[in-house]
């Protein structure tokens, strides 16, 4: 009994977010209503308050369900990455990418953004850090797995390239949720401008390319 509790929950958790995302977009986040959300998930105001205290904790939320699908993704990436240590980076980085606005406009992303600035230490910007901290070592994990592979110079620092990384895709996502009129096609460009040198010059270090 309590496991199938737990997946009702859960079932009726995403119906929240899902509802939530179908309003922020339609409505505009800050002018759609908890109402109107929990009219369209089926539930009563009051449940949803039983998950989130503001809207801001739904936004978050909603980029959570996204960011756990990716990793999910990613992992299956990490399993069986491309050959080349550029190649595997960006199908990585382009999987990220690409489903950034499956739940989450740009609109909305900058305001979670900015939640999440605003709002270090409340419960939602915890979280917020907290996913930027699991994809950060998904990208660290891909990166070990290629200097397993012999891929990578061994004497290269795992962790700190793996940061530095991270650190490029998100300044560029940042830079494209910013500008409406940027495409995920100019996205994959400037990333790729950046991971690409950067990979050449791995391979370079392993001295087998």
């Amino acid at each position: 009994m309590a496991g199938l509790r737990e997946r009702q929950k859960a079932a009726r958790e995403r119906r929240i977010l899902e509802a939530a995302s179908t309003q922020f977009r339609k409505s505009g986040y800050r002018a759609a209503k908890i109402e109107d959300i929990a009219e369209a998930a089926e539930v009563s105001v009051g449940t949803i308050y039983n998950y989130y205290q503001t809207k801001g904790d739904i936004l978050i939320a909603t980029v959570a369900m996204e960011d756990q699908e990716v990793i999910a993704a990613g992992a299956r990436i990490l399993e069986h990455p491309p050959e080349r240590v550029g190649a595997a980076l960006l199908a990585l980085i382009y999987q990220y990418y690409d489903s950034s606005l499956k739940y989450l406009s740009k609109e909305m992303w900058r305001l979670a953004i900015a939640h999440s600035i605003e709002n270090p230490l409340c419960p939602s910007g915890q979280r917020y850090a907290e996913l930027d901290r699991q994809l950060a070592k998904q990208v660290t994990d891909l990166i070990r797995v290629l200097q397993h592979r012999g891929d990578i110079d061994p004497d290269l620092d795992v962790g700190s390239l793996g940061q530095l990384i991270f650190s490029a895709i998100n300044q560029a996502f940042i830079g494209f949720v910013k500008v409406d009129d940027m495409t995920l096609h100019d996205l994959h460009a400037l990333i790729a401008s950046q991971i690409e040198p950067l990979a050449t010059q791995i391979e370079a270090d392993v001295g087998t390319q």
